[in-house]
């Protein structure tokens, strides 16, 4: 299976003809996007309910954890952020523990197990490719980058190594985190059995 980044055209911000101002994906955001769309937020819940409640793996799910990023170095991947990163969904084997019930945790030091990125319609495709590889760096097993516009999903076992699913193969499927996913669920907001 070829990945998705490599079957279609060369993306804008790797276009060698185009001006600065241009060479992000038509002006995309480099970077996060607060603006919330129906696909992604769709997709965002799609996925961490299933995670949560239809896999077979036991797993701790969060959405939008804060994620402590303020002892490592990851200017490398021109990221712009100093203190945390903030995936889309996330998943743990073995969750963080919250040390006191009224005191709940604004970030967390302990990496999860998973990390799931959606590209929301302003961002550039690219950010988020940077953001993988820095998952990688903190410890992350397993990240996918799911794209509601294209029903793709990438997933990453390594920085650079990913295999592509669309809405034609039955099921994605994790080999390092062991998951198997109908992926009409991901991208349907008709709730499936």
């Amino acid at each position: 299976m070829r990945p998705f980044f490599q079957t279609h055209q060369k993306p804008m911000y790797e276009r060698s003809n185009m001006s600065d101002t241009d060479s992000i994906e038509n002006n995309a955001i480099d970077g996060e996007d607060e603006m919330g769309s129906l696909n992604h937020s769709t997709v965002q819940t799609n996925l961490a309910g299933w995670l949560k409640f239809k896999c077979d793996k036991k797993l701790a799910v969060m959405t939008e954890l804060s994620l402590d990023i303020s002892q490592y170095d990851l200017s490398e991947y021109r990221l712009d952020v100093k203190d945390e990163l903030k995936p889309d969904v996330c998943a743990y084997i073995n969750p963080p523990k919250v040390p006191d019930k009224e005191v709940d945790l604004l970030r967390v030091s302990q990496m999860p197990d998973l990390v799931i990125e959606i590209l929301s319609p302003r961002q550039a495709i690219s950010y988020l490719i940077r953001k993988v590889k820095a998952y990688f760096e903190l410890g992350v097993k397993s990240c996918w980058l799911v794209v509601p516009s294209m029903e793709a999903i990438d997933i990453y076992s390594q920085p650079s190594q990913h295999k592509t699913f669309g809405i034609s193969d039955t099921h994605l499927i994790d080999e390092v985190m062991e998951i198997q996913l109908p992926i009409q669920n991901v991208f349907s907001i008709i709730n499936y059995p």
